[in-house]
């Protein structure tokens, strides 16, 4: 009886099964699983372990005859004490013995790494986490910028990958030693390598009071499919809304603000602006004014007077959006109002 030829054999040469399946063992490779978790703040959980001074996403190596998802659900139970099924894949990571330093006895061979999507966990979920005694010291849910200081460097790689994939919200990502081989722009950019801005402050829907000064004046610009205008500085992946701070030449009106700004920073031309409130900055004393307006048309991409640089354009999904900010419920409570009915 024959099967089909190797890859590397000519097509007329048939082998044996047993000589098949040597050759196939001769490159088998280990496979592990784990699950990328995070609260609603956007921040990944973490699992301190006993058996290594770096944390880890819940996870670990997958059993004989087992699949890579029910790998995962065991050890978020094995670790966490939680049961529950996964069902979509972020990523899977070719982790090359080059890439990474193994005592010589292993006799590492490389492996395949899948990440799935564990979700966002509200806080009765992360409540009812039991790590387990004696492997686990415990968790923490972290920002993804802090995961480079506080994970091995490939595990790092890997998790913003994983990450970035579950923003863009394709198809899981495909990586060779936690980096993507087709990165998307969220990948070239680094998105999430640099600490999100923590807007974590009181929004009011009335006009900004008369002895408040406006600091900032932003604007959810939607497209016409509902996407809105993100802005990510290229040299540290930080996300920002079009828009900017007062000048002489605006004669202390916000709007007139946001529409030079966004113009000048980001050649964006918007339509039927509409104001939503603004964040009150008790620290400062000040106001940041947030609009909501259509997007009807990017010039090309410019260069930013205030800052010297040229922003990265993207439209995102009012959700994803949302992730590449640290804004908390008032930045929800915005996108809410921005979809209203101007009359409501």
């Amino acid at each position: 009886m024959t099967t089909t030829s190797a890859p590397d054999e000519r097509p007329s040469v048939a082998m044996r099964e047993e000589a098949y399946g040597a050759l196939r063992a001769s490159a088998a490779l280990w496979a592990g699983t784990s699950v990328l978790i995070t609260n609603q703040r956007g921040q990944v959980l973490l699992q301190r372990v006993t058996y290594r001074p770096t944390r880890l996403l819940p996870g670990g190596a997958v059993d004989k005859g087992e699949s890579p998802a029910q790998g995962a659900a065991r050890e978020m139970e094995e670790e966490l004490g939680v049961t529950a099924t996964v069902t979509r894949g972020l990523a899977v990571d070719w982790g090359s013995p080059a890439g990474r330093t193994t005592p010589p006895a292993m006799k590492f061979p490389g492996e395949l790494l899948h990440v799935f999507d564990g979700g966002v966990w509200d806080a009765e979920q992360i409540a009812a986490i039991r790590p387990r005694p004696g492997e686990i010291d415990g968790i923490n849910f972290v920002e993804p910028a802090e995961l480079p200081a506080l994970m091995s460097p490939g595990d790092a790689r890997r998790a913003l990958s994983a990450l970035r994939a579950r923003i863009n919200g394709g198809g899981p990502a495909f990586l060779e030693d936690g980096l993507p081989i087709a990165p998307t722009v969220l990948d070239r950019v680094g998105v999430l390598r640099t600490a999100r801005a923590c807007h974590h402050f009181p929004f009011h829907t009335h006009p900004a009071p008369d002895d408040l000064t406006v600091r900032q004046s932003w604007v959810w610009a939607f497209a016409p499919d509902g996407r809105v205008l993100v802005l990510l500085e290229p040299d540290t992946g930080a996300a920002c809304l079009p828009g900017g701070t007062p000048e002489p030449e605006d004669h202390t009106d916000p709007e007139t603000t946001l529409i030079r700004a966004a113009r000048k920073e980001a050649a964006a031309e918007l339509t039927g602006v509409r104001y939503l409130g603004y964040l009150s900055d008790l620290g400062e004393r000040c106001a940041r004014v947030r609009f909501a307006a259509v997007l009807t048309s990017l010039g090309p991409a410019p260069v930013d007077p205030a800052t010297g640089r040229t922003y990265v354009r993207i439209l995102a999904t009012p959700e994803q959006a949302l992730e590449l900010f640290d804004w908390g419920p008032p930045a929800a409570e915005q996108l809410r109002r921005s979809t209203r009915p101007a009359a409501s």
